[in-house]
């Protein structure tokens, strides 16, 4: 049994440190399909050695065996591997699902992709930039969710120790999630080729304690607005006001109360889930889904008009009318 043991643990061996259970979920498919591609080696070419060694030609007089098939054991080579690869599409779909299911109480942070620049802003409206070497600072047993942008060109978010990868795409919000199970710093790299410096384009989460957490959190500067706090700001100077109620009473656009979350009904006949891209398209081109009820043409577009900090603000603002 110990070559089996090596082999199932080179999976580990040669990669990061897991620090999140995902990771240590992902290693043990990975040692599983590394074992299980040594042993059908083994019995492939091993069974080709037997049969080329034992019917060989011995002599110019040896005639070929004849030899009958067998359907229990042509059953047998084509039942067992569909069996095992139905039991790693399942193993491998479940890993995914955890992955991509978002655990609602999750803190959330905002990161922008630039070239060649990490930013992490916090709901508090604390930000770090990987530029000046600030690491993305979470507690540890404690579920973060990403919700990602780029202002420029496509990057990639990854970080090895936690076996996460995101595109990060101009436009539109990719969402990425993780639970650190260690306390430490771990790498962050872009892995999708941004330009010059794309190899300098580094980063680090740093997991502490939740106590700590909460002592960094709290030193946010006085005057930096919050996200919420830079929305309601911008809900007055950008209009919104005129256009939509926050208590709950129709006006010429939807109120924001209880908008997040919420399903929709479009003009077309479709219903749309109410998330951050939603509300990002909504502000930037808001003829494209017209909810239905409601005229078409009347709020004017915003593309480029707003920062993505701002559009950060606008939604954490609508985010937050319950």
């Amino acid at each position: 049994m110990l070559w089996w043991l090596s082999i199932a643990n080179a999976g580990s061996s040669f990669a990061p440190v897991q620090a999140t259970q995902i990771a240590a979920d992902w290693d043990n498919l990975y040692k599983f399909l590394l074992a299980a591609s040594f042993i059908s080696c083994v019995i492939l070419l091993g069974g080709m050695v037997y049969f080329v060694t034992k019917y060989r030609r011995k002599t110019d007089k040896d005639k070929t065996a004849y030899i009958s098939h067998n359907s229990f054991l042509e059953f047998l080579w084509s039942f067992i591997p569909l069996v095992i690869f139905l039991g790693v599409f399942a193993w491998g779909w479940s890993i995914y699902h955890n992955m991509r299911n978002m655990p609602k109480d999750a803190l959330e942070v905002h990161v922008y992709g630039k070239q060649w620049d990490w930013t992490f802003e916090y709901k508090s409206g604390k930000k770090a930039y990987s530029s000046n070497n600030e690491p993305l600072v979470v507690p540890v047993g404690k579920p973060v969710r990403l919700i990602m942008t780029s202002s420029d060109v496509i990057h990639s978010f990854f970080v090895p120790s936690f076996r996460i990868k995101q595109d990060v795409v101009p436009g539109r919000y990719t969402n990425l999630w993780f639970q650190a199970e260690k306390m430490g710093e771990f790498h962050i790299f872009c892995t999708e080729y941004c330009g010059f410096s794309h190899s300098a384009m580094l980063g680090k989460i740093k997991v502490v304690s939740v106590e700590d957490y909460e002592k960094w959190i709290a030193e946010t500067d006085a005057s930096q607005l919050s996200g919420v706090e830079l929305g309601a700001k911008l809900y007055n100077q950008k209009g919104c006001v005129a256009c939509h109620s926050l208590d709950g009473s129709p006006k010429v656009g939807p109120t924001f109360k209880g908008l997040f979350s919420k399903a929709e009904n479009l003009e077309d006949g479709s219903t749309v889930n109410v998330d951050e891209n939603y509300l990002r398209e909504s502000v930037v081109n808001p003829n494209v889904k017209i909810v239905k009820g409601f005229p078409k043409g009347v709020m004017p577009a915003f593309q480029g008009q707003v920062s993505e900090e701002e559009l950060t603000g606008i939604i954490e603002f609508i985010k937050g009318q319950k």
